[in-house]
Order: C-alpha cells, then structure tokens, then sequence
C-alpha cells in the first residue's frame, strides 16, 4: 500500500495530508499551555508591523492575518504552522521532480525529509520562524530548478516570489541565492539563466516583498542583531587558536548531527548501491555539491568573523535541506537498479512518523516519569481562572512574551501588552478602561503573603501615582507532573485612577 502510495506526488502528498492532521488533532489534544515560540506569536498577533524584533517578520503577518479572520485560538496556532511544513514537502517534491525526471523518485524524495529531526520533530515540537524558513527554502528548490530546467516567466517570477519570503523569514536565507548563482557559475548553459532579462522579474517580486521590513530595519538594525549576536556569543572564551578551533568544531558538530540520521538511513537500506553512487554524478549532483559546500563555506567564515563558539543545527536547515534529493540523483546518476532499496526505504518512512507523534505527545504526557517539563506542561488555563475569581480584566500587563502570549489564549478579547510594547513610554495603566492585570514569573515557594512584584512594574505604577488593589503569588501542579512539582506566577492588580 505504502508503495503504491509513494509512487507520484501527489499521492505522496496525501500520505503527508494525513500525518499533518495526526499532528494537529495530537497538538490540540495535549494541554493549551503554549510553547515559547507559539507564545509569542500568539501574543505578536496583536499588532501588524514592519518588525517585531530579532526575527524578521514572515510568520509575524502570516499569523496576524490568521487571527484577524478566526480570532485568537489553539487552532489558529497550529493550523497555519502544519499547513507551512506540509507546503514544504510539497514543494521539495515538485523539486526533486524537476532534478530526478522522475515522479517516483520525487515522491520519495519528498517524503524523505522525515529522516531530517530539524524538519520533522524540531519544527513541529516549537519552532515558527524557522518553519517559515523551510518553506521558504523548499520553495526557493523549487524555484530555482525549474528556472534551470524550463526557463519561463513564471520560474522567474516564482524564484522571486521565494527569494523575498525567504528574506523576510530568517536573515540566514540571504546566503541561499548567493550559493545558488556559485552553484551554476561552471555550466555555460545555467549561467545564462541568470543573465536572462527576467531575472530583473524576479528581483523586482523579491525587492517588492522585502522593502517594508528592509525600511524598518534600516532604522532598527543593532535591535534586530542583538539576539544573534548573543546566541553567538563566545562568552568569556579570549580571542584565538582556540577560540577558532572550538568554534570550528562546534560547526562540523552541527553538521554531522544535522546529517547523521539521512545518511544511516539511505545507507541502511541501499547499501551498497549508496556506496557505489558516491563516486557518480551529473550536472544536477555537481550543481547540488556546489550550493552545499559554498553555503557551509559561508557559515564557516562567518563562524571565524564572528568568534562565535556556538553553532545551532537549524542555523544549516536551508542549506542541507536538499540531501534527500542529493542522495537519490547520486544513485539515478550511478545507473543502479534501486527497487530494492526503495522498498526497504518505504517501510521507514511511516515509522518515522509514527515515531515523531509519540515523542511529541511523550514529551507532555511522560513528563511527570523523566522529571523534565515541557512548556505545555505549565497550567496556565488553572492559573487564568484562579487570578479572576473575583473579575475580569480590562488590560493585561505581562512580563514577557512568552506569559504575554499564553495569557492571551486564555483572554482572547482582552488587550495583552508587555513594558515598552508595542511602543517604549506607553502608559498602559493609565489608559486602561477598567481593572489592570499584571502578571509575572513567580517563586515555586512564594504565597500571596511574600509576593514581590518585579521593580520595572512597581517604579511605573509609583510614577503614575496608582495604588495596588491586591497582589499575590499562585504556585500550581504542572500538568502530568510529580507530586510537588509546581510553576508559579506572580500578579497584581491595579484600577486606573485609584490613587
């Protein structure tokens, strides 16, 4: 069945329809408590703006027109976000279509990327915009090898329409269409691609879709780097050889751990014709090679400018994200006959689903047995009910998006805001039109007797001259957790105009 289910796209496609319904109905099912990244897009989809931060702002407005036309929801998180990682098969197959000549391949092409963990478990257990990114990239494959081999107004266009998403997903896809014009420099006939008058098409879409955020960054940029910079850090490591050396090696880490599961995979089940088809190739594999190594180099030297000792697997996800393709040209090139092979791959692949469904769920309702918590685990909807017992807010204060974010799942129609946003210097509490909630991460130990409200929020309700209603502290059980394993949050609550 599998096979038969494998053998076009679009019957793959439906196979992957079903496993991203599996995911939803599995997220929803577990607790509403929101993971970090969900957290802020629920709390970001407020407001519609040039930049939100550190993260360009793709999955920002994407999300933002979601809850415009749904409202604010568990499904209105989830939903959009599968919709993205299914897009991203899909595109990735009509890809591997246009390199591989073959239909069959491509749909198992496409399906191979579960062997990625950054693809399969990692997007879907938190991330967003590095979702918005494997669409991006998958896109931008497919893009860019139909405008290779059918060079027509709408791959041009479609090269574009994914060069300007891309930008404004991760700032690391800027090293994609870089890579890929190095990539196609040696054939005479693919150089010509990119001197054809409409590629000024294509940049014109890209220019178009990047402008709004490219102005804001402008003005922006030392706040839009910061995260990087600090997650790139090298701490206190002194400038160096050994500085360099660790900084190397954390990067060939990344690799490996990024390609270790696809390669024992492809290597376990074709065997020697894996083997055999490392030493085979054709333009499309040579072309492949150069967009990897040119975009690894890129990493690298950016790694060495940087001083950075710290390198993140996903940091590579547009970049060698097109292995699983990679592999099946090289076997195509070698002239193998892969039958037996493809039908020791295709049993995998449904494993490795099944395999991704029960850690996700695993991860929440195992917790309490591993000791270690997820963030669905908190009980934020315990927590909602237990600070408005006695009333509803008008406004919500936060002390971060990630409370922000939940605390606006649980009051879909109440304001959340979080200090200095969405704009420095607001004065939220005074122009609040009813109670003010304020809520902030507590002590597990703390009770309402030993409350302490963070000094950001008490020097602002000091400076408007506004007295605290009540404060206090709630430390509750997390959801399938050990006997006396809490979370805790701290809040308040202040009237406008109370003096």
């Amino acid at each position: 069945m599998l096979e038969r289910a494998t053998r076009t796209i679009k019957t793959a496609g439906l196979l992957l329809a079903a496993y991203f319904v599996l995911n939803i109905a599995l997220r929803i099912a577990l607790p509403h408590s929101l993971e970090l990244d969900e957290a802020e897009q629920s709390f970001f989809s407020q407001y519609l703006l040039a930049g939100y931060g550190p993260q360009p702002p793709f999955y920002n407005w994407m999300q933002y027109a979601v809850v415009s036309v749904t409202g604010m929801s568990i499904g209105a998180l989830i939903v959009p976000k599968n919709i993205l990682l299914f897009l991203s098969y899909l595109f990735y197959g009509l890809a591997g279509r246009r390199a591989l000549k073959d239909e069959a391949l491509a749909a198992v092409g496409m399906l191979a990327l579960i062997t990625l963990p950054q693809v399969s478990y990692m997007a879907q257990q938190d991330l967003t915009h590095t979702t918005a990114l494997l669409f991006a990239s998958s896109l931008f494959l497919y893009g860019f090898f139909r405008t290779l081999d059918r060079p027509d107004m709408a791959s041009y266009l479609l090269l574009g329409l994914a060069t300007g998403i891309g930008l404004i997903s991760k700032y690391n896809f800027a090293l994609m269409p870089v890579v890929a014009l190095i990539a196609i420099l040696p054939d005479a006939e693919w150089r010509r691609r990119a001197l054809d008058w409409r590629m000024l098409a294509a940049i014109t879409v890209a220019l178009f879709i990047v402008l709004p955020h490219a102005i804001w960054l402008q003005g922006n940029l030392a706040f839009a780097s910061s995260d990087t910079l600090v997650k790139m850090a090298a701490g206190s490591e002194p400038a160096g050889a050994v500085r360099i050396g660790k900084g190397l090696l954390a990067f060939l880490v990344a690799i490996i751990a990024f390609a270790a599961l696809p390669v024992l995979i492809f290597a376990a089940t074709f065997r020697r014709d894996f083997v055999r088809a490392l030493s085979a190739g054709n333009r499309w594999t040579g072309m492949m090679e150069r967009m990897m190594l040119a975009s690894l180099a890129g990493i690298a030297l950016i790694v060495l400018f940087t001083g950075s000792t710290t390198v993140r697997e996903r940091w590579l996800d547009p970049f060698l994200l097109v292995l699983p393709i990679y592999f099946l040209a090289k076997m195509q090139a070698a002239g193998l006959d892969l039958s037996a092979g493809l039908r020791r791959f295709r049993p995998v692949l449904p494993v490795l689903m099944a395999c991704v469904l029960i850690a996700l769920g695993f991860r929440v309702v195992g917790a309490g047995l591993i000791g270690t918590y997820s963030r669905p685990n908190v009980p934020m909807a315990g927590f909602s009910r237990e600070m408005t017992r006695q009333a509803q807010p008008a406004l919500v204060i936060a002390s971060d998006p990630y409370i922000g974010g939940n605390m606006r799942l649980q009051f879909p129609d109440v304001p959340v805001v979080i200090p200095d946003f969405p704009a420095p210097g607001i004065p939220a509490y005074a122009e609040a039109k009813g109670p003010v909630l304020i809520v902030w991460r507590g002590k597990k130990t703390a009770t309402a007797a030993d409350a302490v409200m963070p000094e950001r929020f008490s020097s602002a309700l000091t400076a408007a001259d506004i007295a605290l209603q009540e404060i206090g502290s709630l430390s509750l059980p997390y959801y399938f957790g050990r006997q006396g394993d809490n979370f805790a949050l701290g809040y308040a609550w202040v009237q406008p105009g109370a003096r």
